[in-house]
């Protein structure tokens, strides 16, 4: 059965001990004020930590593109660089580094090494001299080659000054400065040495740190102030380089209008709308209008698209009876005829005595690993070059 409960009874001394509303109140308005000083001291404490930790970061001092410390060890341990040693000293036992040549290597954090003393940190004005000069007197001179060690060594000292500049947090114009030159560089340099021996040129270690790159990059112009006048530019060739990419083109959709309806970035979006939808043909087409350096960053996509483009004629004129006209398609892959010949051969695609093709779905196959040699079919990006000299590509006066 259920009883109900009687109520609580309060006795009169609970309730002459009770406090008033007014009192709860009061001790209510006190408590909060408590709390919301107790705020503000944390407020003010993480303000003052933020501006320590803004005071506490490392300002560079050094005024050459190599600390002089650094050039002295490396005189001793016998680790110059033959781009960076004085001129009549390359044969001496242990040759003597030039001042004016030399640049600061890219090292390695390592346990117990201070990399933050003011005197071996570049600040932005001489680390933007420092990329300069890599590409007038290193990348863009004439006389130093194989190109495989000048890339190797610009892309080493390059590093260096990145590592300079995160460690100093730099930011500003003269970062976006480097960055865009650093940014044309590898860009160049993934079409320039394009089928090197992987012991020369490692095309995945560059496509690493030019993602980085740009992704840098591309931050600078979103939370910097400008002007940024070559940000229509490097919107356009990020969205090439990453053909495809939903990352990309999410990023490309969300700028401004005055952005994405700028017609290099209007050419790229076509561009990757053909890629999307698998259309190589005007893919194709598209591409004869890039400039050069954007047909840089496109040219890593130039193969799949040629292979879709001979898959998708194999299967829609796949028949005994039907031929196809090798200089016909030739201009559909924008190579010459001998190329194109030689291209269809690779992947199963037959070409009788008087030049027609004969496709086959049937017959078409895959090449092996290594027959297919990307830079043989470069004639597309090659031809834009003309006589662009590799300082004007770099520093983007095309």
């Amino acid at each position: 059965m259920n009883r109900r409960r009687a109520p609580r009874r309060i006795s009169h001394s609970q309730r002459r001990d009770a406090t008033s509303g007014g009192e709860w109140r009061k001790r209510n308005d006190e408590q909060w004020r408590g709390q919301g000083k107790a705020q503000v001291r944390e407020v003010e404490e993480d303000e003052r930590r933020d501006q320590d930790g803004k005071e506490s970061v490392p300002r560079g001092t050094c005024q050459t593109m190599c600390p002089a410390r650094e050039l002295r060890d490396r005189e001793v341990q016998n680790c110059l660089h033959r781009f960076e040693m004085l001129s009549g000293t390359e044969r001496d036992r242990r040759p003597r580094g030039d001042p004016l040549r030399a640049v600061k290597e890219y090292s390695r954090p390592a346990a117990g090494k201070d990399s933050t003393k003011s005197t071996d940190l570049r600040p932005p004005a001489v680390l933007l001299k420092t990329v300069c000069f890599l590409i007038d007197d290193i990348a863009a001179s004439p006389r130093l080659h194989p190109w495989t060690e000048v890339y190797s060594f610009v892309f080493d000292r390059l590093r260096g000054v990145k590592q300079d500049m995160i460690i100093q947090r730099v930011s500003g114009l003269d970062c976006v400065a480097i960055l865009e030159r650093t940014v044309r560089f590898l860009i160049y340099a993934s079409y320039r040495l394009c089928g090197e021996p992987l012991r020369l040129y490692d095309p995945r270690i560059n496509d690493t740190h030019l993602q980085e790159n740009l992704s840098w990059l591309l931050d600078c112009y979103a939370v910097g102030e400008g002007p940024h006048p070559n940000q229509e530019e490097f919107q356009a060739l990020g969205l090439l380089y990453n053909l495809g990419s939903a990352r990309a083109t999410q990023h490309i959709m969300e700028l401004p209008e005055r952005l994405r309806s700028s017609p290099a970035v209007t050419l790229a979006l076509s561009i990757n709308r053909a890629f999307l939808e698998r259309n190589p043909v005007r893919l194709l087409r598209l591409a004869r209008r890039l400039n050069f350096l954007q047909s840089c960053a496109l040219h890593r996509h130039l193969t799949a698209c040629r292979r879709d483009l001979l898959l998708i004629y194999s299967h829609g004129y796949s028949s005994r009876n039907c031929r196809f006209p090798l200089d016909g398609l030739a201009r559909l892959l924008s190579l010459d005829t001998s190329l194109t010949a030689r291209f269809c051969q690779v992947y199963g695609v037959e070409v009788n005595q008087d030049n027609q093709l004969v496709f086959s779905k049937a017959a078409f196959t895959e090449p092996e690993q290594g027959k297919l040699h990307c830079n043989l079919y470069h004639s597309i990006v090659a031809e834009k070059q003309r006589d662009l000299s590799i300082g004007n590509i770099i520093h983007g006066c095309t």
